[in-house]
């Protein structure tokens, strides 16, 4: 396509030089030039050939007195890359002296002061010269403000003053000079700082810029909502969140664990509970089989009931037979809630569980009982050896083996436990 493209403007070329030697060939005109006593006269193509030449040689001319400093020019182009790299690879190297030195050196070039200032406030960061990171960050000027906030608030929050970086980052915002590396470090640290709603407002620019992968979005976004969800004042605020959430999300276990607790304890359980339910009947979580027996005292009843029925569903599920001890116990059944709570721990030795087991114990006024179920709730959590915890009342031992019931697939495939297929 390229060669056609020079023929047809060789041949525009050739038509027009045979069109002007036509016109001219009649009557090639006159130029005359007179300087004092001195008369030049000629025709015209000649005169237009002299120009042509005299422009021809003082452009040579003028490229050949600048080719020395084009040289030296990118000579020392040349060298303030090697530096730039140099001081890159000393950096990632750990040697935030060397790199130092060379990023300055490198920051003497205009091309290269961007970068090589940013990196060089990294590495007096990483050194430990704080103030000597402030001083370059203050040499950024106005092109590199916004990467510059961005990198001065990560340096406060790594010092420990995420309230500092968070105020910084808020005014940069409000000035819009916040980069995307800056809105997503003020996400960050605003969920860090408790202030959700913050991070909340924060967040739509980040995810309609797609800087992140998807996944990492989808797992801030989801941090961000859950949070938000968990700390809405009140019911209004908490339903606008919860309408706000796409039809995907509003099936993330996260977000309907946070939405169905705040629900319940702003008072609208019957919210809550349906949020789990059709999410368990969608598919089964333990994290909300657990949320399920948290809720508070309300409709306990109900929630026992629902509880007893998923049994028969996830009959070896430790956050479900936990969930079934909580509601017993809150409605005095002490024997039932026993039992429940020592097949939970017999599945998992969990700190919960021997927490809510102390929580049994104290109930029926067995202090020395509940004294070592509480002792277990720590020890599990270290993983240091357990103490033992004396029965009830004597009786047989109580099976605490999981029960044996065939599972499927999605597809209704039989599947050993643990989801092989059979």
């Amino acid at each position: 396509m390229r060669l056609w493209r020079w023929i047809l403007v060789l041949l525009v070329a050739a038509v027009a030089a045979a069109l002007a030697w036509h016109w001219l060939a009649a009557d090639p005109g006159s130029v005359q030039i007179r300087l004092r006593d001195t008369l030049i006269e000629t025709s015209v193509v000649v005169a237009l050939a002299a120009l042509l030449l005299v422009w021809l040689v003082l452009g040579l001319g003028w490229r050949l007195l600048r080719w020395p400093l084009r040289a030296w020019g990118r000579a020392s182009d040349r060298r303030g890359r090697e530096r730039l790299a140099g001081g890159m690879a000393a950096f990632a190297e750990g040697d935030y002296l060397k790199a130092e030195r060379e990023l300055a050196k490198a920051a003497q070039r205009e091309t290269l002061r961007l970068p090589a200032l940013l990196l060089l406030a990294r590495a007096a960061h990483e050194r430990g010269a704080d103030a000597r990171a402030s001083e370059v960050l203050g040499e950024l000027g106005d092109s590199g403000e916004r990467v510059g906030a961005a990198l001065r608030a990560r340096f406060l929050v790594d010092n420990g003053q995420p309230r500092e970086a968070l105020e910084l980052l808020k005014d940069k915002d409000k000035a819009a000079q916040l980069s995307l590396r800056g809105r997503q470090l003020l996400v960050e640290t605003a969920l860090a700082l408790g202030e959700p709603h913050t991070a909340l407002e924060a967040l739509p620019p980040l995810v309609r810029s797609q800087s992140l992968t998807a996944e990492a979005q989808a797992q801030l976004e989801q941090r961000t909502l859950a949070a938000a969800l968990a700390a809405a004042p009140d019911l209004a605020t908490l339903n606008a969140l919860w309408h706000r959430t796409s039809r995907h999300q509003r099936r993330q276990v996260e977000l309907i664990d946070a939405f169905a607790r705040r629900s319940a304890g702003l008072g609208q359980m019957l919210a809550a509970m349906d949020e789990i339910e059709a999410a368990q009947r969608h598919q089964w979580s333990d994290r909300l089989a657990a949320a399920w027996g948290e809720l508070g005292p309300a409709e306990a009843p109900a929630r026992l009931q629902r509880a007893e029925q998923w049994l028969g569903h996830a009959p070896n599920s430790a956050p479900l037979l936990l969930t079934l001890a909580r509601l017993q116990l809150q409605l005095m059944q002490i024997e039932r809630a026993e039992e429940s709570v020592q097949r939970a721990l017999a599945l998992a030795a969990t700190p919960a569980g021997w927490e809510l087991l102390g929580e049994v114990r104290r109930a029926v006024g067995d202090d020395a009982g509940a004294a070592n179920a509480y002792a277990n709730a720590l020890h599990a959590a270290r993983a240091e050896p357990l103490l033992a915890v004396a029965a009830l009342a004597p009786r047989g031992a109580l099976d605490t083996r999981p029960i044996a019931f065939e599972e499927r697939s999605e597809h209704g495939v039989p599947r050993l436990p643990g989801g092989t297929h059979a």
